[in-house]
Formats: C-alpha cells, structure tokens, sequence
C-alpha cells in the first residue's frame, strides 16, 4: 500500500488558518495540460489564484485536485488544479504559508515517497525585507546555534 501524501492535508490547513484569520489565501500553481485554468493569465508557466470564499464558487479541496468556479475579467471560470501542480498556498496580507515541489506528470497511482522530503518554507511578504538570518553578511546563528546555510535548497523557515 502506498504512502498518503500529507500535501492536500497541508494545503486544506492553510487554507482554514488563512480564513480563520481574516487573510486572503493565494495558490500558486505550476500550469501544464493537466491543469484547467485561464490561459491569458499565465505567466512564466505559473498562475496566482485567489482561493478565498468571496472570489471562488463551490470551492472543493480533495485529495487529489482543487476545484472551482471564479470570474477572470468578468467572465466565470471552471478551475481544475492537480494537487501535484500546488507550488505554494499563502496569505496574501502577510505572505505567510507553504511552498512545495511541483510533482507534474505524476501518476496517481505512483507512490510519492518524495512529498516527505519536498521542502517547504515561509512565503515573506514581497514588500518587507528578509528575515534576518539571511540578510545579514556575517553569519548570525539561527534559533538553534547552527550557523544559516548560504545558497542551495530552501529550508523551513521558524515564525513565532
């Protein structure tokens, strides 16, 4: 039996904080032909949708897609996003949330061993500067005393 991904279980809960808390939540998703989405607004072979509940219609979170109806320049929509195409859910006030591994051309019958080791982290607002474990040149240890890693994969960031 193959391992359940913990993915959709993530994003349902990220949504529920965000709206919990008064934020809008945003879904980045990774557009291939196994997504439905507005075409005219892709960019890069990406799309930021607004899932919130004023924005969205019959919104449905399953374990396998994200599905609803939403106006793009006035006209309604049919949504269809593959969890697996999910690169990041987040607030869109404060930027706070989850970033994944797009996992395109995944077969649903494949185990997905990789999604407990995809990397996640905390999306920062565009406009505030980055956290100080980052910016600062000399190296300041993080939380645990372990000096921050410069470059390579992106790691969990801790917000208290």
């Amino acid at each position: 039996m193959s391992e359940i991904s913990t993915k959709p279980y993530m994003l349902r809960a990220i949504y529920e904080w965000c709206t919990d808390s008064g934020y809008t939540p945003y879904l980045a998703v990774k557009v291939d032909r196994a997504a439905t989405v507005p075409m005219e607004y892709v960019k890069n072979g990406e799309i930021v949708l607004n899932i919130s509940f004023g924005a969205t219609s019959g919104l449905k979170m399953d374990n396998d897609a994200i599905r609803f109806h939403a106006r793009f320049g006035g006209v309604s929509r049919e949504i269809f996003v593959p969890v697996n195409n999910v690169i990041a859910i987040y607030a869109s006030e404060n930027g706070q949330g989850m970033a994944f591994e797009p996992m395109l051309g995944m077969d649903e019958a494949e185990p997905e061993e990789e999604e407990e080791s995809a990397p996640t982290l905390s999306l920062a607002p565009a406009a505030s500067p980055a956290p100080a474990t980052e910016s600062e040149p000399n190296g300041t240890p993080d939380d645990d005393g372990t000096p921050p890693k410069k470059g390579g994969r992106p790691t969990l960031t801790r917000i208290k």
